[in-house]
């Protein structure tokens, strides 16, 4: 079939990739006035529930003078969202990113309308009345939900509208912190599942345009800006690798703590409704010991970046929000884990930094967002940029680089599944995130393609050629050329095949047994001829090289290509050898016996 010559190249794609372009275009420009807005209607929360005042300006609710009635906002906001959940979309009910991938997995990137309308105010509602959580999952959810529903208005397939689902919860993240590759690195590495043109072009475009208008709306520079270190000294490599560890174990047990503390309100004979009410509680409470632990925190976040709070208020600063926060997500409200993250890594970071007498403890800060953020979501790269872009100190680059990676391999040798995909393995779904090149891409299916000696009638019973074959003691499985009485050929067999054909009607002719017949050009990938073959449901092709006949493949052929990297993967030998050191593997055999 010449329909099927494409050439291979390094990358593919088409023209389609112009369009989901335009589209994501517009997907980031309405994210970053869905960021704004929502940023706005928190603010007005957070003025009406801590200051009894009508205003859309930036405040905390740090400086609230509620004293025990702090407890109020947080309960009031949690009964709030139980009614909208119960009664608008039980989808608003935690931070977003597994419901996002979620609705990639099952529902074909397709998300509900009312998602979109109400994921946002409950958010507003959660953060500003002192929950303590970030905007950015829920405007993730919300610019995942715009470009879903874009993608489902066009002409689109379930992959293009996956593409522009994510390039809108990059262009939310990116709206939110200015970070547009963290934003794109993101996107990648969690939600996307692939590393192609045809995604990231769109990815990045969405998220590039969404920064472009927060600059234009809010103004240029980072958001947690510090003094940047030039030079680091060794001991701030040494602290990269041991907060690498630290923040990695913080992140498994707030992983465990989190679905521990789910389980715990799954017991409660109550309806989930009223559960983030009772987690509020802990919320109000936590608020009365350290206010700095309510709401978003991003000034917070400055003040421990900039080491600008002592000791003592770190600490508590951090039993605190880690407290309040498993509770409160643990309980089903509405709110994103990246704020919060953040604090509680930077918290860690700093008061190791002042405990150990560390010349830049606010290096130790970013190192400790960088390992706990990491550890929690398995994204390595994401944990290196995210802090260069929130704090534009380019020289933290290296000890970044190290923490990260021992905080992800640590995280990931210790716990299967991270926050972010432990909800979805609980909803019985399986999500890998290990990318890599399919073998089946690398090879030429010329390369293992099977010739013929043999043919026989088109008309001859099968179950003579059967017997011919088992008499003629021919190698198994071998190919069988099938030939009409000019002896031009018309179809293959495979010997198994026609073997398993005559047990079952060994009267029938062998051309009647036989597939259609397709041919495929021999320089194709192999995977595209496998992929092409499931389509059309067929078990064999025959190959064409420049339009003469080579030979034939069937899909078991195919597949034993993949088994020999399998044996790449698991064969283990000893190349050469030093007489005075014999190294041991897994199992405490040496590497010779292996």
């Amino acid at each position: 079939m010449q329909g099927h010559t494409t050439r291979a190249g390094d990358f593919t794609t088409n023209g389609q990739i112009v369009r989901l372009s335009g589209a994501a275009v517009l997907v980031g420009a309405a994210c970053a006035v869905i960021a704004i807005a929502l940023l706005k209607a928190i603010y007005l929360v957070t003025n009406i529930a801590f200051f009894q005042r009508l205003s859309f300006q930036y405040v905390t609710p740090t400086d609230n003078h509620l004293g025990v009635f702090t407890l109020l906002p947080p309960i009031i906001g949690a009964l709030a969202i139980g009614f909208i959940a119960r009664f608008g979309s039980e989808k608003i009910r935690g931070h977003g990113i597994p419901e996002a991938i979620e609705a990639m997995l099952v529902n074909g990137s397709k998300v509900q309308p009312k998602v979109a309308f109400w994921k946002p105010i409950s958010a507003a509602i959660s953060i500003g009345s002192g929950g303590p959580f970030g905007a950015e999952g829920p405007i993730i959810m919300t610019g995942g939900s715009f470009g879903s529903l874009l993608g489902q208005w066009l002409h689109t397939s379930s992959i293009e509208r996956r593409i522009l689902l994510v390039a809108g919860a990059a262009g939310g993240m990116s709206a939110t912190f200015s970070a547009p590759v963290s934003a794109v690195l993101f996107a990648v590495e969690l939600l996307v599942f692939e590393f192609k043109p045809r995604s990231l072009v769109p990815i990045a475009l969405a998220s590039s345009v969404a920064d472009v208008i927060r600059i234009a709306w809010i103004g240029p520079g980072p958001i947690f800006p510090v003094p940047s270190l030039h030079t680091i000294p060794y001991i701030g490599y040494g602290a990269s690798v041991g907060l690498g560890f630290v923040g990695s174990l913080a992140a498994i047990v707030l992983t465990r703590a989190i679905y521990g503390m789910e389980d715990l309100f799954r017991k409660l004979p109550l309806h989930w409704m009223w559960w983030p009410a009772l987690g509020a509680i802990a919320i109000g409470l936590g608020g009365i010991v350290s206010p700095r632990a309510l709401g978003v925190g991003y000034d917070t976040i400055a003040a421990v970046l900039n080491t600008q709070l002592s000791l003592h208020t770190v600490l508590i600063l951090l039993v605190v929000k880690t407290l309040i926060w498993v509770i409160a997500l643990g309980s089903g409200t509405s709110g994103g884990i990246l704020a919060p993250i953040l604090m509680i890594g930077g918290c860690l970071g700093e008061a190791l930094g002042v405990v150990m007498h560390a010349p830049h403890p606010g290096l130790w800060a970013l190192l400790g967002m960088s390992a706990v953020f990491s550890g929690v979501t398995r994204t390595p790269f994401t944990s290196v940029i995210f802090p260069i872009e929130l704090t534009h100190d380019f020289g933290a680059l290296l000890p970044l680089l190290i923490t990260s990676c021992i905080a992800t391999g640590t995280s990931a040798f210790v716990l299967r599944r991270s926050i972010l995909t432990e909800r979805i393995a609980r909803r019985g779904l399986h999500l890998t995130r290990e990318y890599s090149v399919d073998p089946l891409e690398m090879h030429f299916v010329r390369e293992i393609v099977s010739r013929s000696d043999v043919k026989v009638s088109v008309q001859a019973p099968v179950g003579h050629v059967a017997k011919l074959i088992l008499e003629s003691q021919i190698d198994l499985p071998t190919w069988i050329e099938l030939v009409d009485t000019s002896n031009h050929f018309v179809g293959a067999m495979q010997s198994t095949a026609i073997l398993r054909s005559a047990k079952r009607d060994p009267s029938r002719t062998i051309g009647a047994c036989m597939g259609r017949v397709v041919e495929m050009a021999a320089d194709l990938p192999v995977k595209r001829v496998l992929d092409f073959m499931i389509h059309e449901d067929l078990e064999w092709v025959r190959i064409n090289d420049e339009q003469q006949p080579i030979g034939f493949v069937s899909v078991q052929q195919l597949l034993q290509l993949r088994e020999r990297y399998l044996q790449e993967e698991q064969h283990r030998q000893r190349t050469f050898s030093l007489p005075w050191w014999q190294p041991t593997i897994g199992d405490g055999s040496t590497a010779q016996d292996a």
